[in-house]
């Protein structure tokens, strides 16, 4: 008797099917916003064109910055340019956010719908472990920014989609694997709700100079602690014919007063299959246990 192939979800149908599938969780998002008990912040209103720029606050809490374009291994470089213009384009929407306490920041509440209308362009969008080419893409270097400045201190991640697979090796790496997130518009969001006592801003630019993403967290007094983020025990490990990203992030948590540890903290378990050339893998991280 012939094995009976898995009956396919309604989006997998067709292109069509899929369209109104994805509609359908676009509106499901709004609903569940429109009667969430979640505080959104104002949306700032700063025209650089017209030289207004958000007055800093006073304290950095984590600055940070990240390389715009990258020569990805069997990727069109002009995707990466598109890339650069879709950053450039979040950025005048999310620059000068100021996150109140006990208020949610949501990527796509801020950026919106990145459509061809506003200017974006298709760059580089990763579904079901391929690589495609759709309006808005590389978007996910903007909310990797954000979530690593959160990382760095005491706001509330409420939402965050990991990166199941390691898609691409290394190329200049500034933070430790893993520590990304998937936004895809709107129904999956990155978020995180400021649980302190004194408000934060998020400040975001392109250095043009550089070819960098900058990013800045920023608040009106300094947090009572540091956060310090390390990758232990990194490896490639090979199970069952396939490579698997082995990795572990922690976060230490020291007073900034007295300088002395209050708690370490493992934030990842990093299990990830290897989805790119294994020639590309460094022989010498490679364990076989």
């Amino acid at each position: 008797m012939a094995e009976r192939k898995p009956r396919k979800l309604f989006c997998e149908i067709s292109p069509l099917t899929y369209a109104i599938s994805a509609r359908k969780e676009i509106l499901v998002r709004h609903l569940k916003d429109l009667f969430s008990k979640d505080r959104f912040p104002k949306r700032p209103r700063f025209d650089p064109a017209k030289g207004r720029e958000p007055e800093p606050m006073p304290v950095i809490v984590k600055g940070h910055s990240s390389i715009l374009k990258r020569k990805l291994n069997g990727v069109d470089m002009s995707l990466q340019e598109s890339k650069a213009v879709n950053i450039a384009l979040a950025c005048r929407r999310i620059n000068g956010t100021v996150v109140e306490p006990g208020e949610t920041f949501s990527f796509w509440r801020a950026v919106g719908n990145p459509t061809r209308r506003k200017g974006y362009q298709k760059g580089l969008v990763i579904s079901k472990n391929r690589f495609l080419a759709d309006y808005g893409g590389g978007l996910c270097q903007m909310a990797n920014m954000i979530h690593w400045l959160v990382l760095n201190s005491p706001l509330t991640v409420t939402e965050l989609h990991h990166h199941s697979d390691a898609l691409f090796p290394d190329d200049r790496r500034r933070v430790p694997f893993g520590t990304g997130t998937s936004v895809c518009y709107n129904n999956v969001d990155y978020r995180f709700r400021n649980d302190t006592d004194r408000p934060v801003q998020i400040l975001v630019w392109v250095d043009s100079a550089l070819g960098e993403l900058c990013g800045e967290l920023r608040t009106s007094e300094a947090f009572p602690c540091r956060y310090r983020l390390t990758e232990e025990d990194h490896h490639f490990s090979l199970e069952d014919g396939k490579y698997y990203r082995v990795s572990e992030v922690w976060r230490a948590v020291t007073d900034r007063k007295t300088g002395e540890l209050v708690r370490r903290e493992k934030i990842l378990d990093n299990h990830s299959e290897v989805m790119y050339d294994y020639a590309l893998i460094p022989p010498d991280e490679i364990r076989n246990d």
